[in-house]
């Protein structure tokens, strides 16, 4: 994320945050892996796997918006 706001353009930024939500959606299936191994017990991954859940939706509705934005500069 850090990348992507230090981005040197707005298709740059849509990259890099795309990188981001690629990355969000890994972490989602390690998660999971790590509860279905029972490495964690559901209680303590509910709320890891949530926040996971609304950075996904977050990130991915600023990926939308900027290449919306980028659309309609053209």
């Amino acid at each position: 994320y850090a990348e992507a706001v230090g981005a040197e353009s707005k298709a740059d930024f849509v990259h890099k945050m795309g990188i981001v939500l690629k990355e969000l959606r890994e972490t989602r299936v390690c998660l999971r892996i790590i509860g279905g191994q029972k490495y964690l017990d559901d209680a303590a991954l509910a709320p890891v796997l949530d926040e996971c859940a609304q950075l996904v939706f977050i990130v991915s509705k600023s990926v939308k918006t900027a290449k919306e934005n980028m659309e309609k500069e053209k």
